[in-house]
């Protein structure tokens, strides 16, 4: 009792004027004590809120999740990963942006991207690199194409043929940097498209081949719209990396 005495005290000292009347029971309170009380009915349940919030980021349970994608075929199988992450966390805001327009990596080193799903990793300060799966691409040809029966293909097999790729730049297509200019082969023509499902038209119409891992693939050549041939007797294999801060690990 002393002590909330000392307390009440103090805060009166500070107001510059008394907040209850002495000696009244039960207690009544000034028109300066009535108006803090309004104050305390008010904020209160708003502490508690933000201590709940708190508490529930500290346990990793709440919070905004900013990450980017490198690659257009990936949004196939993320989607329904990302369907998955919202059931098992809904309290857990999800902003994901593409890597087409910007540069994710050095926006993950920046702080200003939490997460980065990529087949490139690239040795930067800070950033660490979690292996998420390996994956075959391949080349998706028309079914009536000559390289259609070919158990496999080889880089001089692309000399005469108009390559279909995502408009990114060389660097980031596994045909072009481990396939084709290991052997110092230039397809005769290069045809960027945005879409995947517009790469499988013009493939499937003889318009030009086309690189894209199996799992974009899958769904065309399952049903027979387009042939999926290996690139290289032993095939073309990558893995996918999701890219952290390596303050985030723990």
């Amino acid at each position: 009792q002393s002590a909330l005495s000392h307390q009440f005290k103090e805060l009166e000292e500070r107001m510059g004027m008394p907040l209850f009347v002495r000696k009244t029971k039960p207690v009544r309170f000034t028109s300066a004590g009535l108006r803090l009380l309004q104050l305390a009915d008010s904020m209160l349940p708003q502490l508690r809120s933000a201590e709940r919030d708190i508490a529930r980021l500290a346990g990793g349970t709440a919070g905004r999740l900013h990450m980017a994608i490198e690659c257009h075929s990936c949004f196939q199988w993320l989607m329904p990963t990302i369907d998955q992450f919202r059931d098992a966390w809904p309290e857990v805001e999800l902003d994901l942006s593409s890597g087409f327009s910007f540069a994710p990596l050095p926006a993950l080193a920046r702080g200003d991207l939490d997460l980065v799903v990529t087949s490139d990793p690239l040795e930067l300060p800070g950033i660490t690199y979690v292996p998420l799966f390996t994956y075959e691409a391949m080349l998706a040809v028309a079914n009536q194409h000559a390289l259609a029966s070919k158990p496999y293909i080889v880089p001089e097999d692309l000399l005469p043929e108009t390559l279909i790729t995502y408009p990114v730049e060389r660097d980031r297509l596994d045909i072009f940097t481990r396939f084709l200019e290991p052997a110092d082969i230039e397809p005769a023509q290069v045809r960027t498209s945005e879409l995947t499902v517009m790469m499988m038209q013009l493939v499937a119409s003889g318009r030009g081949v086309c690189g894209m891992p199996h799992w974009a693939l899958h769904e065309y050549s399952s049903r027979g719209y387009v042939k999926a041939k290996r690139l290289g007797e032993k095939g073309l294999f990558a893995t996918l990396y999701a890219g952290i801060r390596a303050d985030m690990l723990d």
